[in-house]
């Protein structure tokens, strides 16, 4: 029910902002994935009710659905050498057998380390009384890591499992990099890599759950005129059900997201150079970025209210008090969407290369895949005008 929800709305919105919005309206990733006209009722029942993603996923849009269907994914633009997006050519069916093979291989991987070593660890232990009254700060540090590390595999192994799935039927190709190598990477719900090695909350969330964080910024994000952040992550918590630790934990994410940006806005572009003092920023912030999300989640996992206030009050809500203290005392503003930035900040190198970084690894929602799919409608007009 989940994903028909998210698909439901998400068809609603790309509809609403094809018919009924006027492009200059719109964002980049809204104006790409804008639909201009009304579904059949086939095409509605197919999109929302397919068996590939109808369990566990990931969530797509209908415009990329549909040209998976018409068998249009293959004519995806290419980029050039100089960055920008060539016309589609005509180009032999990509093969998904090397890009299943990986993912398969992924979910074994995840799916042993969750039947051995997450039985070992188990998050509860956090709030073991003995635990608690005898283990030393580090320890505590670094076996709430841990323990958050070793829950995570199943949910590797749950969404990598549904992308390969849709992979094997021919759906997720994106298109092919500048090496002309296929990418089977149009739908995928995480990049593992990213989420393990991230030095930002920011970065940490953009690769973990993707679709559905996409999801939540085309239809909250980008509309909501106030305080777009915390009614982003309150639907969130909506979203994923009526346990109280989802509301604890998204409701610790505003104020762990808000204090992340600030101080990396305010404290990133002094690290830039030399590479020494940024490779030391990173580590550190490495580590502050696992503890936080660490932090943050184990009410996600925990679920019930007492043990997840049992936990959060063995650790004196210390990271809490730091966030709230962090907005309280680093200067901010209000720019024009609701977001918040940083009066004494502008477009310094750091800026420069965290949108640098930002762009790799961008999915379907993309302003790139938003080029190739306005590419291919008007190839598909000269082919129909040569017919």
């Amino acid at each position: 029910m989940m994903i028909i929800t998210q698909k439901i709305t998400s068809l609603a919105y790309e509809i609403h902002d094809g018919m009924f919005r006027k492009d200059e309206e719109l964002t980049s990733s809204q104006r790409g994935l804008a639909v201009r006209r009304m579904p059949s009722l086939l095409e509605y029942l197919s999109y929302t009710c397919n068996f590939m993603g109808i369990l566990a996923g990931p969530l797509c849009s209908y415009r990329d659905y549909i040209i998976f269907i018409e068998g249009r994914a293959q004519h995806r633009a290419q980029p050039s050498p100089s960055g920008k997006e060539e016309m589609p050519c005509e180009r032999a069916e990509p093969s998904p057998n090397i890009a299943v093979i990986q993912k398969l291989l992924i979910c074994g991987l995840s799916l042993l380390f969750h039947l051995t070593i997450s039985k070992t660890l188990s998050v509860e232990y956090n709030i073991d009384e003995r635990f608690q009254a005898t283990a030393s700060w580090p320890t505590k540090v670094v076996y709430l890591y841990v323990s958050l590390l070793a829950a995570r595999p199943k949910y590797y192994f749950a969404w990598t499992l549904a992308d390969a799935i849709n992979n094997a039927a021919g759906f997720g190709f994106r298109g092919y990099d500048e090496n002309g190598t296929a990418r089977w990477d149009l739908i995928s719900n995480l990049r593992i890599q990213q989420i393990e090695m991230s030095t930002s909350f920011k970065m940490f969330l953009d690769n973990w759950n993707i679709q559905t964080a996409l999801w939540l910024k085309r239809v909250c994000y980008e509309r909501a005129s106030l305080s777009p952040t915390i009614q982003t992550f309150i639907l969130s918590a909506i979203w994923h059900g009526v346990y109280p630790g989802y509301y604890l934990t998204f409701l610790t994410g505003v104020v762990m997201t808000l204090a992340a940006r600030a101080m990396r806005n305010n404290f990133r572009h002094y690290f830039i150079e030399p590479p020494q003092l940024k490779l030391l920023y990173d580590v550190l912030t490495w580590i502050m970025t696992q503890i936080a999300i660490s932090y943050t989640v184990v009410p996600f996992v925990l679920l019930s209210i007492k043990p997840s206030f049992m936990f959060y009050s063995s650790w004196y809500y210390c990271l809490h008090i730091a966030g709230i203290l962090i907005l309280l005392l680093l200067p901010v503003k209000k720019t024009q969407r609701g977001k918040t930035t940083h009066e004494n900040v502008q477009l310094s190198p750091s800026r420069k290369f965290d949108e640098r970084e930002n762009s790799l690894g961008q999915n379907s929602f993309s302003t790139t895949n938003n080029v190739c799919n306005q590419n291919q409608e008007i190839a598909s007009r000269h082919s129909s005008l040569k017919q």
